[in-house]
């Protein structure tokens, strides 16, 4: 069985989570045309931008956390399920090869298409298992995007931000920020909170 068909929670969650962070302020561009000047105008010192240390959100966010622990879980379930599908398999197989001698030859030949038949189911089911929980993971991590890009539209209104960034340790647009700006704490003090409410 390939490892990779079962792919933890956790490359899909950091993929979203980059994504809905940058997306608060890409969903609500506004599409009004403005008359072109000689001067670009800089941004004001009222308007705010902080950002959102990624790493510490999805060590500290219960909801990916209880997110990562469902789908581990489920991961390990469907491995141990081929595992033992497969050792079954192959049982069948070393049994027949002890036999085979002792058969006809018709007898040899029906074992054998039945065999080749159980191998083609045995990869189907791992190839639908290994997509069904791909799937599944696909919803969830859409459910997470939205929970924490809902979050993060209304916490940017009400604190009055203009742009929310993500920052995660070697993979970030910013390379320099002052920590004041900094305002995941506050952000996962809230997601938190409402999720613990449902």
């Amino acid at each position: 069985m390939e490892r990779k068909t079962f792919k933890t929670f956790g490359l899909f969650a950091s993929a979203a989570l980059i994504t809905a962070f940058s997306a608060c302020q890409n969903k609500e561009t506004k599409t009004t045309e403005t008359k072109k000047t000689d001067s670009t105008q800089a941004v004001s010192s009222t308007d705010k931008i902080v950002f959102i240390n990624q790493d510490s959100l999805l060590t500290k966010y219960e909801y990916y956390k209880d997110l990562k622990v469902k789908f581990e879980g489920k991961t390990k379930s469907a491995q141990s399920d081929m595992q033992a599908k497969g050792q079954a398999f192959q049982r069948e197989v070393a049994q027949y090869q002890q036999t085979a001698g002792n058969l006809s030859a018709d007898q040899r030949k029906e074992t054998e298409e039945r065999l080749a038949r159980k191998q083609q189911e045995l990869q189907t089911y791992q190839q639908n298992a290994g997509g069904a929980l791909q799937n599944e993971q696909a919803v969830e991590t859409e459910k997470l995007y939205d929970k924490v890009a809902g979050y993060l539209k209304t916490y940017a209104k009400e604190k009055g931000y203009k742009m929310v960034l993500t920052y995660s340790k070697g993979n970030s647009a910013i390379l320099f920020a002052d920590e004041s700006l900094d305002v995941t704490t506050d952000v996962i003090k809230g997601l938190n909170a409402e999720y613990s409410k449902k």
